[in-house]
């Protein structure tokens, strides 16, 4: 049968076109590509590398796609992919949003070389390294503190009359994915949940974070996922099934994939309490699936800007040789049947943005340093609602 099979593949005229496209049609390109790759190896003027010529041609083939969100990463580059999926910075661990004076931290990273100098919320960085960075864009500050994990960096802190100088060493530091605290507001506890990113394991770490605030007296919630970039579908599902009871959270559809409907998973927060979502154009994909499932079916208020409009999402695929394929498969339905990237499949650069998820109060923000006037709104809006 194996002789039969070899000479059948090598003789594919003597046989039905029916029959024969299954020998020749699924490795005929195979083939081709290998022949071209060969005979640039054997023949070209120059020696070349034969393992990045192929690396080249599978970027290429997932270039012309022309999906910005499709991507082939080589073995060599599988660390930036990983980098991606568990993002770290090198710098002293801690969140600022950008104040006249220089940079106002809003949040210390535990176990960071911030948190090691007890720097605390609320003391504003007015100088690094002895240079005063009043005026400076908030792009140019946070890159002067960031460097080389192990180089030293000096602070200049202010809080109110006190100012102290540090030194720090810089260190690589895991972005927390899941961060709150208490903030009282005219005589109410709100509780404040910064989400970065839906990487895996992230809902768990959010629904610790909204049972604890609620232990300490939170009347209401802030959900804030501004310049959150997405992840996981399944960690949105499990993140809006924290707020959402029962029902339909997300639809996906793909073209080798069955819909799939997603419904709320129960044992969700009581309804009666507040829940408002700041959400800016840096909020994107997953984020959105749970930005639209709160705001169509907890009624949930939403503060800041319209999202990103990525109605779309990737599957990844560790290749056998090394190198990961990570591409688009699929489209998702809010709630109410639309497609934040627009109707049906987009092409090319119509994947790029689409309408996005309109807030119910728009809040300027900017999604590269996103400042605290959309978190005042939404702690108004929240004391609002629990009056």
């Amino acid at each position: 049968m194996l002789l039969v099979g070899v000479f059948l593949g090598g003789h594919a005229g003597w046989m039905p076109s029916w029959v024969s496209s299954v020998f020749t049609d699924q490795s005929k390109s195979e083939r081709q590509f290998n022949d071209v790759l060969g005979l640039i190896e054997h023949n070209y003027y120059r020696s070349v590398d034969p393992q990045s010529l192929s690396n080249k041609g599978l970027s290429a083939a997932v270039a012309s796609l022309k999906d910005p969100y499709s991507h082939y990463y080589p073995p060599a580059q599988q660390q930036e992919f990983d980098q991606n999926i568990n993002p770290s910075v090198t710098g002293v661990g801690i969140e600022v949003f950008p104040v006249a004076a220089g940079l106002d931290v809003y949040q210390v990273f535990p176990g960071g070389p911030a948190a090691h100098a007890r720097v605390a919320p609320g003391w504003v960085i007015t100088a690094v390294n002895h240079r005063s960075i009043k005026g400076w864009s908030s792009t140019r500050s946070t890159n002067a503190i960031k460097g080389r994990s192990g180089t030293p960096v000096t602070l200049t802190l202010s809080h109110g009359s006190r100012q102290r100088t540090i030194t720090v060493k810089r260190a690589q530091v895991a972005d927390p994915v899941v961060m709150g605290n208490i903030v009282r507001v005219k005589g109410h506890k709100l509780g404040w949940i910064q989400y970065a990113q839906f990487t895996e394991g992230s809902a768990k770490a959010l629904a610790a974070e909204v049972k604890k605030l609620q232990g300490q007296g939170a009347q209401g919630l802030i959900l804030d996922l501004r310049s959150n970039p997405g992840g996981l579908v399944t960690e949105a599902i499990n993140a809006a099934s924290l707020f959402i009871p029962s029902g339909t959270i997300v639809t996906t559809r793909g073209r080798s994939q069955p819909t799939h409907v997603y419904t709320a998973k129960g044992d969700a927060i009581a309804a009666k309490t507040p829940v408002v979502v700041l959400a800016n154009r840096g909020s994107a994909s997953a984020a959105e699936i749970v930005t639209a499932a709160l705001q169509q079916r907890r009624h949930a208020k939403v503060v800041g800007t319209r999202t990103y409009g990525k109605g779309v999402f990737q599957q990844s695929q560790t290749l056998p040789g090394g190198g990961v394929l990570d591409i688009t498969v699929g489209e998702f339905f809010t709630p109410d049947g639309k497609n934040l990237g627009g109707a049906g499949v987009a092409q090319g650069r119509d994947l790029v943005r689409g309408p996005g998820i309109k807030p119910d109060y728009y809040v300027k923000d900017d999604p590269s340093s996103p400042g605290p006037a959309a978190l005042h709104k939404g702690e108004s809006v929240l004391v609002s609602e629990l009056k």
